[in-house]
């Protein structure tokens, strides 16, 4: 296996002269060759070891996805050292945590993240240099231009011999090194700092090959997060692999300028592939369907009437066209060509599909894409794997699975005792390969609990049908995971909240791929009886029902923005509706284990069906019918 370096030294070797990276820094797109970027690299990781950047250090990354980016992280593997690519979406608590947890030595940074950083930069101990991206009026000792480092390096390589000193430092950087420092959730009690060394990627990059097609023409425009593991290996590795061209978005002034800069920015680009998620396919749905329905009613029902031929000639995917579907093909094209090929103008009129990730995508919006002849080839994976595990692709597709496994992978599916389970049963899913994380940054104990004899466990529920596709049915264990692939350990919440109120005794919040978290409360009867006798309020009223409500939810208001610990916690894993349950978690029912830990998979299938109804607009009204049920079958009088 090679080092990413080793892969992107071979790479511009081939397709020196192809166009990397497209950056619209004004009115219009420019390109940089990979031969340019591989320039830019070597000055940038020259002028860090001038520095004194070593093999082994941490450099922090925070930005978002330009040119600079790719350069500044390739730049840093160049001189040994480790990237820790940092969310965007971070507060400055959040910065302040993984730059102490990983305790990076630099930090490269872009000027709309700069206020965040210095709102924590004191309490960053091992912090010594600051690389910014933009230019600025004045700089601090401990502060560099991006462009003042290339030149430092620049400089220093025109030297007689460093040209050969530098060459030695990378060409015997292996792919057992550190490449990537992770983070993907949990806070102060619980660190997740995934360690993917340079052999991971490689290796995934490789697998992913495996299942996909990729031309040294095509070109995608890059607008999920780059940190994720996903960007890095479908994107910035994998196109780098074959030649082929990757596109950032328009920078604004704010984020949501940026935004709104992705429509032209598509129509541009004309990319042939784009990366996805859940929650941005469902935007782009309704942004499609709120266009149709402008243009009136004869283009909607034009519309729907192409999209029922296409769902019914389509099928499942794999059997498209069989049958007496076949009779509609003639219908089928017709549609297309007339209707769904504008639509298809919408995303630059040469986008061959989508790659699905993150989360599970809902089988209807894969049904949509399908007809309009943009398919999203839903995949599976996770960052502890590199992240890919699985995809559909176009000669091997079924719509509502995850796909075919990668090749040069070990799989199965386990029960709770770890023994493998036949094809078609449920369970955890569990691989082996060079894909499989180094371990957790500073976290022996989980790295143990996840690697078990060089098994990975996934922590996902699922099976293999008997045509080796997968499906993946939701958490075998206890992550939040939202709809835009963005996963929490709900723990540190759950015991902070019965740890601080004496009125709520057991709580379990819960999200499987939702816009939101919800939560399930056991209350402390005894103490709210106290307090209802305390505050001569009578529990059988309409009103004395209503109070135990409100009172349940200011303990859980404490936790927001405004409350006594609004700063604990990622505001968005918090509950937004919340079910009361008249009866606790106990070993007698099923609902706590011999550990006394309570079993999650065993609570949500109790419950289904109230948290079911927490999904529901009338769900986050504290007071609804079902929590005002809940406690009249309370001892609260």
């Amino acid at each position: 296996m090679k080092s990413i370096v080793q892969f992107f030294e071979e790479n511009v070797n081939k397709f020196g002269n192809n166009v990397y990276l497209w950056e619209k820094p004004g009115d219009k797109y420019e390109g940089t060759t990979y031969s340019e970027i591989r320039k830019q690299v070597h000055e940038f990781a020259a002028g860090m070891l001038q520095l004194g950047l070593r093999e082994g250090d941490r450099v922090s990354l925070l930005s978002e996805g330009c040119n600079n980016w790719i350069v500044s992280e390739l730049g840093v593997l160049y001189t040994g050292a480790i990237n820790v690519p940092l969310s965007t979406k971070l507060n400055s608590g959040e910065v302040k945590f993984r730059l102490n947890h990983s305790e990076s030595r630099f930090i490269m940074v872009s000027a709309l993240q700069t206020p965040k950083l210095m709102e924590v930069i004191d309490e960053c101990k091992t912090i010594e240099q600051i690389i910014c991206f933009e230019k600025k009026e004045e700089y601090e000792d401990n502060e560099q231009n991006f462009n003042h480092v290339r030149k430092i390096g620049k400089e220093w390589l025109a030297k007689p011999g460093n040209t050969e000193k530098f060459e030695k430092i990378y060409r015997g950087i292996s792919p057992d090194n550190f490449a990537n420092i992770c983070y993907t959730s949990g806070t102060t009690a619980d660190p997740k700092g995934i360690i993917l060394t340079h052999g991971n990627y490689i290796t995934n990059c490789y697998q992913g090959y495996s299942l996909m097609e990729l031309p040294p023409y095509w070109k995608t425009l890059l607008y999920l997060p780059w940190d994720h593991s996903f960007a890095h290996t479908a994107a910035i590795f994998a196109f780098m692999g074959k030649g082929a061209s990757i596109a950032s978005v328009k920078q604004g002034k704010t984020p949501m300028e940026t935004l709104r800069n992705f429509p032209n920015n598509m129509r541009e680009i004309k990319p042939n592939l784009l990366l996805s998620a859940p929650a941005v396919s469902k935007n782009f749905r309704k942004n499609i369907e709120k266009g149709v329905r402008e243009k009136g009613k004869f283009t909607s029902f034009m519309f729907d009437t192409g999209l029922k031929i296409a769902y019914a000639y389509n099928r499942e995917g794999w059997n498209k066209g069989k049958g007496a579907s076949i009779l509609l093909k003639p219908l089928a094209k017709f549609f297309d060509k007339l209707v769904f090929s504008k639509i298809r103008d919408f995303f630059g009129g040469e986008l061959e599909y989508f790659i699905g990730g993150a989360a599970l995508l809902d089988i209807e919006l894969q049904k949509f894409f399908y007809a309009i002849g943009v398919p999203v080839y839903q995949g599976y994976g996770l960052s502890e794997a590199s992240p890919i595990i699985s995809s559909n692709s176009k000669h091997n597709h079924k719509l509502g699975s995850s796909g075919k496994l990668v090749n040069n992978m070990e799989f199965k599916i386990c029960d709770e005792e770890g023994n493998s389970l036949p094809v078609g049963d449920r369970g955890e899913i569990v691989i082996k390969g060079g894909n499989v994380m180094y371990g957790y940054w500073k976290n022996e104990i989980a790295t143990k609990e996840t690697i078990r004899d060089g098994w990975l466990h996934t922590g996902d529920l699922g099976y293999l049908d008997g045509d080796g596709f997968l499906y993946v049915l939701g958490r075998f264990k206890s992550l939040l995971i939202s709809d835009d692939g963005e996963k929490y350990s709900p723990e540190s919440i759950e015991e902070a909240i019965t740890e601080q109120s004496k009125y709520i005794d057991q709580c379990i919040l819960h999200n499987n791929q939702q816009p939101y978290t919800v939560g399930l409360v056991v209350p402390n009867q005894h103490i709210i009886k106290s307090y209802m006798v305390e505050k001569k309020i009578n529990v059988d009223t309409e009103e004395g029902k209503r109070a135990v409500l409100m009172l349940i939810e200011k303990e859980i208001n404490e936790y927001r923005t405004s409350g006594k610990y609004g700063k604990m916690f990622p505001q968005r894993w918090l509950p937004v509706a919340l079910g009361i349950l008249d009866e606790g978690f106990t070993e007698e029912n099923g609902l706590v284990n011999a550990t006394a830990k309570i079993v999650r998979g065993k609570v949500i299938d109790k419950y289904k069906e109230l948290v079911d109804f927490l999904y529901t607009p009338a769900a986050k009204a504290m007071s609804n019918e079902r929590n005002i049920e809940a406690i009249e079958k309370m001892n609260l009088g």
